[in-house]
This record gives structure tokens, C-alpha cells and sequence, in this order.
């Protein structure tokens, strides 16, 4: 009798896969992507929420596996400053893993690049020679900007003004959740859980649409 083949994990065409680095200096354009995507209608999912026994690997992967976008923020690949000088090989690996999934399944998955600098990627990731690279300027507007640019085909289309109330009001309310999760980090599961909440409720009040289209 031949062992059965792993269950696949259902893709859910408003996830939104969000690979980017868990670092302080990066917390303001964190609040930014979540307020963001949530103003288009979509939820973000993060390696922060999958604990457990399994693997990490296989954790990550059947997370990405679940979302229709992915989101990969490569800002970070640079040599970290404590010894050992050692890159940060997380997002790229990552950004791989999503590429070749929707390569070899031939899904609906869609995958963007995003970077503080321009023409980066091209130097320290050739491979993506030809494919468009969103540039932020390591900026919230930025953020929002490029989020804009690629999802142009969203039938949602969230305006500046209406993004940057929602961070604020994220921002706001980011000290708070980590007292009652009794948490030290803004990068912790708990506290990521509790903030994509807080901001898709922020989205369906200021932007109406949102919450008459979903449930």
C-alpha cells in the first residue's frame, strides 16, 4: 500500500504572502505594508504566524502555498553588522520559494520585488533581469505608492490619503496591542495577528467599499 501524498494547502486568492525583514529600523514600512494591503482587501500572512513542530521549511512553504499574492522586500540582504559580517539570505530565499512554486504549479499566484534602491537587485539578483522592481525609497509613502503601481489591476484602488490614515491610526494602536499581548517586539505572532485585525477593520472604515464587498 503506497503512502498517501500530502494534502495541498488551499489557496486563498486574498492572502497576501509579506517576506520582508523583522528588524526596528524596519518597523515603520512593516506597519506600512500591513495598512497597505489591507486597504486593497487583502490579508497579510508572515512566517511571524507559524509556529509549531513541522519544519520551518515546510511551514513557510505551505504558508505561501495559501496566498494569492506574495510580496518580497529584499531592502535587507545587506552584511548585518554583528559578528560574524554575514548576509541576510531569509527574503531572497523565500522570494525563491514563491517564484518556483507558481512556476511549476502554473497557479494564480502573483509575486512582486520590492526595494529601497534602484537598479540593486539587478547587481546582487540577476536572475530577475526583465521583471519589474518596485522601488519605495525606504519611505511609507514609498510603500504606498508602489503597492498602488503593483496592484494597478486591483478592482480596489485605495487612494494615498486613505493608506495613510490607516497607518496612523495602526501606528496608534501598535503600543497597546503589544501591552495586552504582554509582548517586547512589534515582530512577534501574536502581535502580527492582532495588528492585520486592527487594520482590516481600519479599511473597511475608510474605505466603504471594503466592507460591502468582504465578508
Amino acid at each position: 500500500m503506497g503512502l498517501k501524498k500530502p494534502k495541498q494547502p488551499r489557496l486563498d486568492p486574498y492572502n497576501a504572502f509579506l517576506n520582508i525583514p523583522y528588524d526596528n529600523q524596519f518597523q515603520n514600512l512593516y506597519l506600512a505594508y500591513i495598512s497597505g494591503l489591507s486597504a486593497f482587501g487583502l490579508f497579510p500572512k508572515a512566517t511571524l504566524e507559524i509556529p509549531g513542530s513541522k519544519r520551518r521549511l515546510d511551514r513557510i512553504f505551505g504558508l505561501i502555498q495559501t496566498c494569492g499574492y506574495s510580496f518580497h522586500d529584499l531592502s535587507r540582504v545587506q552584511l548585518d553588522r554583528k559578528a560574524p559580517a554575514t548576509p541576510r539570505f531569509n527574503m531572497p530565499f523565500e522570494l525563491g520559494l514563491a517564484v518556483a512554486w507558481a512556476m511549476v504549479q502554473n497557479n494564480d499566484q502573483i509575486w512582486f520585488v520590492f526595494k529601497s534602491v534602484k537598479r540593486r537587485v539587478q547587481k546582487s539578483l540577476s536572475d530577475l533581469n526583465g521583471t519589474d522592481i518596485y522601488i519605495h525609497d525606504g519611505t511609507v509613502r514609498g510603500i504606498f505608492r508602489e503597492l498602488n503601481n503593483a496592484l494597478v489591476r486591483s478592482e480596489y484602488r485605495p487612494t494615498q490619503r486613505q493608506m495613510q490614515s490607516i497607518y496612523r491610526k495602526l501606528k496608534q494602536s501598535c503600543l497597546k496591542v503589544m501591552h495586552d499581548k504582554g509582548a517586547k517586539s512589534v515582530f512577534e505572532a501574536s502581535v502580527f495577528k492582532e495588528l492585520v485585525v486592527v487594520a482590516g477593520t481600519l479599511a473597511k472604515l475608510y474605505i466603504p467599499r471594503l466592507s460591502r464587498t468582504l465578508v
